[in-house]
């Protein structure tokens, strides 16, 4: 009996995740279709562009790995540069394994770790209470094979569509990671105040000397890491918070 009420519970909260990585995988189409189009340009099959985006759940990784393979880079510098351009998920990562239960088991932190995106990490990490890997599961489901599938229609498309409309899709991606900050921000003025600062420090960063001339990947580290351990100390959260909102 105990068994079949846990099922029940881990396939409800896998239902949530599917129905809030809907639109994720939808924004996704639109974003990796762009993806696609730069896959195909460094001559890339519609197949191994398709695989590369299974692999890599990055977009900014997946189009420097483009760019060094149309350079005729070698394997290491592709290393190099996808692993500049991916080190904040390291952060990421990070963050989501404070905030799961202790009992977790290797396997759920290592594919949770392996599909970490900024909108996966941003509906996983707004939740109350201790981290359930099966809800993440349930928005992979949905997004995952999206930005796959988007990626590999991109590079079967090729140029057909123009830059303008590409492009244009892909800001439906930023208005949906803003959906996902928002309404926590409005209930905690301490959380929407961080929001800001972030907003802040970024554009700043952006146009300060000798910081601007950085990769906006390195500026994105240095910023969360600056930030988010002001935060930590300012307002800390207890184990026995985390606690209570999960009951």
């Amino acid at each position: 009996m105990g068994r079949l009420k846990f099922l029940k519970s881990k396939r409800k909260i896998l239902a949530e995740g599917f129905r809030d990585g809907i639109p994720i995988g939808l924004g996704y189409l639109a974003v990796s279709f762009s993806l696609g189009i730069a896959a195909k340009n460094a001559g890339l099959s519609a197949f191994q562009s398709f695989l590369a985006s299974l692999f890599c759940n990055a977009s900014a990784g997946e189009y420097s790995g483009f760019t060094v393979i149309a350079a005729n880079a070698t394997y290491v510098e592709m290393f190099i540069v996808t692993l500049v351009a991916n080190a904040r998920y390291l952060l990421m990562s990070c963050a989501l394994s404070q905030r799961m239960a202790e009992g977790t088991k290797l396997i759920h932190r290592i594919v949770l770790g392996f599909y970490i995106t900024d909108e996966l990490f941003g509906i996983t990490i707004s939740r109350k209470g201790f981290v359930d890997p099966y809800y993440t599961y349930g928005a992979i489901l949905f997004a995952g094979p999206c930005w796959a599938v988007g990626t590999a229609l991109g590079t079967i498309a090729g140029n057909l569509l123009p830059l303008r409309i590409v492009s244009a899709l892909s800001v439906a991606l930023y208005g949906m990671f803003l959906a996902i900050v928002v309404p926590p921000s409005r209930q905690n003025k301490k959380l929407l105040g961080i929001v800001v600062c972030s907003f802040v420090l970024s554009l700043a960063c952006a146009y300060l000397p000798l910081v601007s001339t950085l990769t906006e990947g390195t500026r994105i580290i240095i910023l969360t890491v600056v930030i988010s351990t002001v935060a930590a100390i300012l307002f800390p959260v207890k184990d026995k918070e985390v606690a209570e909102d999960e009951s």
